[in-house]
Parts: C-alpha cells; structure tokens; sequence
C-alpha cells in the first residue's frame, strides 16, 4: 500500500529573540509515514516539536529542509494557490474550540464557507450541512445559531464537521480534546474513530497525551527534542517501550488504580536499570 503522507528528514529553525540570536533549530531531520485510513499518533511534551510538524504539513510554519510529499505531490515549497486547492484533502481540527470558530458567523455559514471556497452551489452546501451536522450529532437547527450558544464539546463537533466538509484523505487533529472535560472528551473521541470508520480518513493525532494516543492510534511516533526517538504499533510502544523518554511518558501517564500505577512504576524503574539499548530509530 503507497502512503498517503511522507515526511522525510524534515528540518525547521525559528529566528532567535535578538537581533543577533541564533536560530532555534525545533525539527531536527523528522521523518514519518502515514499509510490510508490510518491514525499515525504523534505524542511528546511540550516544546517537543509536535505542533510544528502538523504546522509544517500544513504549510503554515517555513520549512528550512526536507521533504513532505502527500499523494505523490511534494508539497513543502507549495504556493498560496496550490495550497487552497490542497485544502480539499488536507485539513486541521485546532485544540481550541473557543477560539477556532468565527463568532459572527452562524453554525451554516461556518460549514458552508469551504464548500462555496470549492466552487459547491449554495443550494447544495446549505443540504451539505444538514448531512455535516446530522454526522457530527448536532441538531438540523444548529446552522442558525452561533458558536456561543454551544459548549466546548459542541464547538468541537462543529471543527471537525468542518474539516470533513469536504471530503478530505488527511486531518491533523492538533490536541483536539486537551481543552474538554473528560466525558466530553470520550465522545469526540469515539465521534472520531467513528468517522474514520465511515470515510477511511487518515488522521495525523497530535498530543501530549499517552493515554488519548493509544486509544486513537494505529502506530504512534514519540518525539523528543525536535526528533522522533521511536516509532511502531500502538499497543507495542505504550506498553513495552525501548526509549528511555517514551518509558517516563507511559510512567506519567495516569492509572485509576493506585497499587497498580505504583506496581508499573517500579517495574519500569527495574527495566531501566538494566543495560539495553534504546531505540533511536525514525519512522520504519
């Protein structure tokens, strides 16, 4: 199976704060691969570099070197142009819901705004955004309303309907439910699996968050300092990890029972102990 979305030893520095300051090198050769309708978790801390991978797949952030090439297309040094025409298979769910939607327009118009950007009838977005609102569990009379007539969850569900306004292969969800209560966070959770379930969507997952990213992965990649230090199935790095970083991101990751968090604790704190040799592989 051809990927869909390859990184390759993706490279990108921000000018220092003075006039004379170095540059700050935040993406220091990353590569990764995202295969169809696959979820590809991107986990770190902060300051990790995480947020500016997505960023640099959207052409939002300058790329000093490397390649990103998606659908066969390199897309690193596209134009504004090619860009919004890219924007029908590449799109972004942002972390706020409070601050990713435009207050002054209604629910509609927020959903219709894409479908008219492609060239779509009015008469076709407004029936498009009935069908957009009745996927993301919203009632048929949201269109009329505005974003502040809605809790976080809801404007939520509403970025995603507008990410999927259009039919896209790829969404990077950018920690899209770091901002939401925990059982609001299991149903745009389980709202998400659903619909890569329906559309065969591929997601770049993006979080800090060991826990969210294994229920939402198929692979996951740790990233560390501006490199992926390990790449491989979901359920193999968040439970037997090689890397010395990603085993402290499974310790802080929290566990209801008590005894059993501490029980995990000490046996990684075992494992560490014993001489092995991490993992410092990028994508495989």
């Amino acid at each position: 199976m051809n990927d869909l979305l390859t990184v390759e030893d993706l490279r990108v520095s921000f000018p220092g704060r003075g006039r004379r300051a170095p540059r700050t090198d935040v993406l220091k050769g990353v590569s990764l691969r995202i295969r169809p309708g696959e979820t590809l978790g991107l986990v770190g801390g902060s300051g990790s570099g995480k947020t500016t991978i997505g960023r640099a797949i959207l052409g939002l952030v300058p790329v000093r070197s490397g390649a990103i090439t998606f659908m066969g297309e390199r897309i690193e040094g596209a134009s504004a142009r090619r860009r919004r025409e890219l924007s029908r298979d590449l799109q972004v769910i942002f972390q706020d819901p409070y601050t990713s939607l435009n207050p002054s327009l209604t629910i509609g118009d927020t959903l219709s705004e894409p479908l008219l950007a492609q060239g779509i009838g009015r008469a076709e977005a407004r029936r498009r955004v009935g069908g957009l609102l009745d996927r993301v569990r919203l009632p048929a009379d949201a269109a009329d309303r505005l974003p502040r007539e809605f809790s976080g969850g809801q404007r939520q569900r509403v970025a995603i309907a507008r990410a999927l306004a259009v039919g896209p292969k790829l969404i990077v969800c950018d920690e899209p439910v770091s901002a939401l209560d925990l059982t609001t966070r299991q149903t745009v959770l389980d709202l998400l699996l659903e619909i890569q379930r329906q559309t065969g969507v591929s997601y770049l997952f993006v979080s800090h968050d060991l826990a969210v990213v294994r229920v939402m992965s198929h692979r996951v990649s740790v990233i560390h300092r501006g490199e992926i230090v390990e790449t491989g199935e979901a359920s193999t790095v968040t439970t037997r990890p090689e890397h010395d970083y990603t085993r402290r991101l499974v310790l802080a990751a929290p566990v209801a029972d008590v005894a059993r968090q501490r029980a995990r604790r000490e046996a990684f704190e075992r494992a560490s102990a014993q001489p092995s040799g991490a993992n410092t592989s990028t994508d495989r």
